[in-house]
């Protein structure tokens, strides 16, 4: 073999070798992605059962329902939808009605199976997915107009 036809065969070899890593590596971090939907876009798309997800908006007033174990029922709205969530364990500190919440699990039997809460950091902080989906609802300068109210009141 000459010199030249060693320096291909290696080259494409590597190339290959590149290529199989590169598709190991994207199934990977494909198996681990998390996807962020508002309650509008779960209800008009389909959702698929076995992939985890995200869904994010403001805790529905009057929808908190505590059960007699660890079980926390509760509606996450982005004031055109809601989305009931069910979740075992304890909630956040942070975690209250009319407040920003992210929840973490599963879609089954039309009613979201939360592994985890993420509740709002401060009163002016809401979680980046959830204040688009408000602004692409247009409900984001309803919503910055009765938090200056309920501001103002305190």
């Amino acid at each position: 073999m000459r010199p030249r036809h060693k320096r291909l065969t290696f080259v494409v070899i590597g190339l290959g070798l590149l290529a199989a890593a590169a598709a190991l590596i994207l199934t990977a971090i494909e198996d681990s992605i998390v996807f962020f939907y508002s309650p509008t876009e779960i209800l008009e798309g389909e959702i698929t059962t076995e992939r985890r997800l995200r869904v994010g908006g403001l805790v529905e007033e009057g929808s908190v329902e505590r059960g007699q174990d660890s079980t926390v029922r509760f509606r996450v709205t982005d004031l055109m939808s809601t989305v009931p969530v069910q979740y075992n364990g304890l909630l956040p500190d942070l975690f209250a009605e009319n407040q920003g919440v992210v929840a973490e699990g599963h879609f089954r039997n039309g009613t979201f199976q939360a592994d985890e809460i993420l509740a709002k950091h401060d009163e002016n902080y809401m979680p980046p997915e959830v204040a688009d989906a408000l602004k692409a609802s247009g409900q984001w300068e309803e919503l910055e107009e009765s938090l200056k109210q309920s501001d103002a009141m305190k």
